[in-house]
């Protein structure tokens, strides 16, 4: 692991997540910037001294030319280093799973995307929503016909812990996400809007024509967006509309998605994960939930517990991991991966959502015109 030491939460996450089907063990790190703390906070987790380490470049040399050098290594990091670390591992042969976006610029995520394709190296994208098991039961019904011809898609992501200046106040998770020299050029789109348009994306099969953009600064003196409203046309001419905001009052983590079709509708709540509602033309909403036998090999591969024990964010999660694993292996292996590798977010979802963060940035900043993303 790069990053994710003490007092970081998304490292933490990593942790659970990778430990959770015992498809991953923690053996290296460069853990923290200051090396001094990265390496207490390996002694605390067990790292050996000789595989901690003070830098990801240090890592990346000690490890390479190990007999038992690590398989894989998660990038934890904010965003803007995401690219010079993916970069060198997969140079070195190391498999890579990074946090979302991939990078922080169209063409950095270009190169990472190509190199993995050259090098034949694994690329995994933490996109966590896509490993909830009614997302996977929600994209089958879309597949089979279930809704028929898609009409409109809403997705939103709200959430309210941004709504003063914490960035201010020493929130160094803020902090980061508020620079644009660490972020990108994106704010709430770049930070939790990718996560929307990716679980749209995702479930539905559509693939953007357009879009048009809107952004907003509610908070004085910050540097990026932390609203955003994006319209969307999708081809075969599907509409779509994408909210994203971290000054949400209310809100914890709302994401929500709502898909329309010609006979029939799913409305999703992440922060009701285990159930999906389901309603047919004329007909009374369905909830659907998750432990049944009668659902989807996909969505059956990422349920842990029986009907009626709910399984939440780090089993969505542990699922993605569960996935990682599972391609690593079957691309070492020459064969296809399993229902529980199948669909994981690869190099391509990270460069399609950095496209679309470049350009809902690029549409705003045209007075709100309609532009392509240049991958899909």
């Amino acid at each position: 692991m790069v990053g994710g030491g003490l007092g970081a939460y998304i490292g933490g996450i990593h942790r659970y997540a990778a430990r959770l089907d015992n498809q991953f063990e923690l053996v290296a790190g460069a853990f923290d910037v200051d090396a001094a703390r990265g390496h207490a906070f390996a002694a605390d987790s067990f790292i050996e001294a000789d595989r901690s380490y003070d830098s990801f470049q240090s890592m990346v040399e000690g490890e390479r030319n190990r007999p038992d050098r690590i398989d894989a290594v998660a990038i934890c990091t904010p965003n803007h280093t995401h690219f010079p670390i993916a970069k060198a591992f997969i140079e070195a042969g190391i498999e890579v799973i990074c946090e979302k976006p991939m990078t922080t610029t169209i063409e950095d995520a270009i190169a990472l995307h190509d190199l993995a394709k050259e090098t034949g190296r694994f690329v995994g994208v933490t996109y966590t929503y896509s490993g909830y098991p009614m997302i996977h039961e929600a994209r089958a019904m879309v597949s089979r016909g279930d809704l028929g011809k898609i009409r409109v898609v809403q997705v939103e992501y709200p959430l309210e812990w941004m709504a003063t200046g914490i960035e201010l106040q020493g929130n160094q998770q803020a902090a980061w996400r508020t620079d644009p020299k660490k972020n990108g050029r994106g704010g709430s789109i770049g930070d939790i809007g990718t996560h929307a348009y990716h679980l749209a994306g995702f479930v539905t099969g559509l693939k953007a024509e357009a879009i048009a953009a809107d952004l907003a600064t509610f908070v004085e003196g910050r540097a990026l967006d932390d609203n955003a409203h994006v319209m969307i046309r999708y081809e075969g001419g599907a509409r779509g509309l994408l909210w994203s905001s971290q000054v949400a009052i209310g809100q914890s983590n709302g994401l929500r998605l709502r898909v329309f079709g010609e006979k029939g509708s799913l409305v999703w709540h992440q922060e009701s994960p285990n159930e999906l509602v389901f309603t047919e033309l004329f007909g009374a909403p369905k909830v659907i939930k998750r432990g049944r036998d009668d659902l989807s090999l996909e969505t059956r591969a990422r349920t842990r517990t029986p009907p009626g024990h709910p399984e939440g964010y780090i089993e969505a999660f542990s699922n993605l991991y569960q996935g990682f694993a599972e391609s690593i292996r079957a691309k070492a292996d020459g064969r296809e991966p399993n229902a529980t590798g199948a669909n994981v977010p690869t190099s391509y979802d990270g460069l399609k959502g950095v496209a679309f963060v470049d350009a809902v940035v690029d549409s705003h900043e045209k007075g709100g015109g309609w532009l392509t993303p240049k991958f899909a």
